[in-house]
């Protein structure tokens, strides 16, 4: 038998390690539905026209095909690559059956073939919130949602994450204010800022992009703008630039980053940052990208804005507004470097043991009140020792191991403290923090379920 050898690019996690992604789900789950937002699944095919950009097939879509189809058989479905384009189609089939403007959460995996890399992975999940209007989508949607996201990852127990904002009115307005008529060029190589430096920048804006030298100054004068308030109002009104859209963007990034300071705590920064563009053909006004400390390696580890068109049929569109958290991408990072672990890799609270065989129904009896409390529990496998049966319980991470005493009452041990108690299996639980799973953290000093139940 050949060795089995694991696949790049598809992490899978340890019992323990999944606990930690289960409970982070579970978290930014309550908080989306906390705001209102509803949850649904789509299929994880679509047709591969839908996926493709500018009808042609993207590299990174995993096809599926059968493998008994007739040769040259061209595939028809693709696996999806993010959750919006499946997102933008359930809109539009089933829009007939939904309130606008919908609110909704998803969280799922999605698959795209590119090379495997620290964060970048071709098997992923992604947890996304949306609000998508008909016809229109009132600005005040941008607040909310951006403000959702920050509230349900200030809820983690990760390291600190930054909001960095952006807005393509902003952006836009300024460079026709400057009289530039390639808008989207001129963004591209201002992006270039992170590899070039800044007078390499400017010479590519005057070469490429055909700008005045002074027109160049003033679009690095704009992207050097970062600051953790609405104070980047004034900085850009003294650049001098003057347009209709500038001023739209000005406001609506202000409410935003105001709006999402409002409900930040202490692990979530929240910046007005005006390098950021993101989805030059896509975005239209709010944009934002998420960055974790200490991690700046991932580059963000979510984002998201406004778009105006979403989806339309020809007669109606749907604009929009979302954004988008990794969560394997945050995650498996995280879990590898040891700063989240689970605190046990079952979710049996307690081991019902054995005294003998003939014991077994007592035990099962005592598990299934238990149960019926919701206090996970199992049985022990065989009736060894009971030295024997601890450890099998300390093994396993579980933190309590319950006796049936002959004459049918019960004691039950925490065997980590060694306190040792009478019990009834009626009346019986364990302290709230054993109850689940948690997640011990080194960004924190405390357990995911102190910090999801603010």
């Amino acid at each position: 038998m050949s060795k089995i050898a694991p696949l790049s690019g598809f992490p899978e996690l340890l019992p323990a390690q999944r606990a930690v992604e289960r409970e982070v789900i579970a978290s930014v789950s309550r908080t989306f539905e906390l705001h209102g937002f509803t949850n649904i699944e789509t299929r994880v095919v679509e047709p591969i026209e839908r996926l493709a950009k500018g009808g042609e097939v993207d590299k990174e879509i995993y096809v599926l095909q059968r493998i008994a189809a007739e040769p040259d058989t061209r595939a028809e479905l693709g696996l999806h690559f993010d959750l919006t384009v499946p997102f933008a189609r359930y809109v539009l089939e089933h829009a007939g059956h939904l309130e606008f403007p919908f609110r909704r959460y998803q969280v799922q995996p999605a698959w795209r073939g590119e090379r495997p890399q620290e964060g970048r992975y071709r098997q992923f999940t992604q947890a996304d919130v949306d609000i998508v209007g008909r016809d229109e989508l009132p600005f005040h949607h941008d607040v909310e949602v951006m403000s959702v996201m920050v509230d349900a990852l200030g809820r983690l127990p990760i390291p600190r994450v930054s909001f960095q904002f952006n807005n393509r009115k902003l952006i836009q307005g300024f460079y026709r204010g400057l009289g530039i008529d390639d808008v989207t060029d001129a963004i591209r190589v201002i992006d270039k800022l992170d590899k070039l430096p800044a007078d390499e920048v400017a010479k590519l804006l005057v070469e490429r992009v055909g700008t005045t030298p002074e027109q160049a100054q003033r679009c690095l004068e704009l992207a050097t703008i970062r600051v953790e308030d609405a104070s980047f109002v004034e900085q850009v009104r003294a650049l001098g630039v003057s347009d209709e859209l500038l001023d739209q963007g000005l406001d609506e990034l202000a409410a935003v980053v105001e709006g999402c300071r409002a409900v930040a705590g202490d692990r979530v920064g929240v910046e007005a940052n005006l390098r950021i563009a993101r989805g030059l053909d896509y975005y239209t006004g709010t944009v934002v990208e998420i960055f974790m400390e200490g991690y700046e390696r991932l580059k963000s580890v979510g984002g998201g804005g406004r778009y105006d068109a979403l989806a339309s049929d020809g007669r109606t569109t749907y604009p929009g507004v979302g954004v988008s958290f990794g969560v394997s991408r945050t995650l498996v990072p995280l879990i590898s470097d040891g700063v989240l672990s689970g605190s046990r890799p079952v979710p049996s609270v307690v081991l019902v043991a054995l005294n003998n065989e003939d014991d077994r129904a007592a035990s099962t009896r005592v598990a299934a009140a238990l149960r019926s409390r919701d206090i996970a529990c199992e049985v022990a496998p065989s009736p060894a020792k009971f030295g024997k049966q601890i450890r099998f319980a300390e093994r396993r991470g579980i933190p309590y191991v319950w006796f049936v005493q002959a004459d049918g009452t019960s004691q039950v041990k925490d065997i980590r403290s060694g306190d040792q108690v009478e019990a009834d299996p009626a009346t019986w639980s364990p302290p709230a923090a054993d109850h689940r799973p948690t997640i011990i953290s080194t960004a924190t000093s405390t357990t995911s379920n102190e910090e999801t139940d603010k």
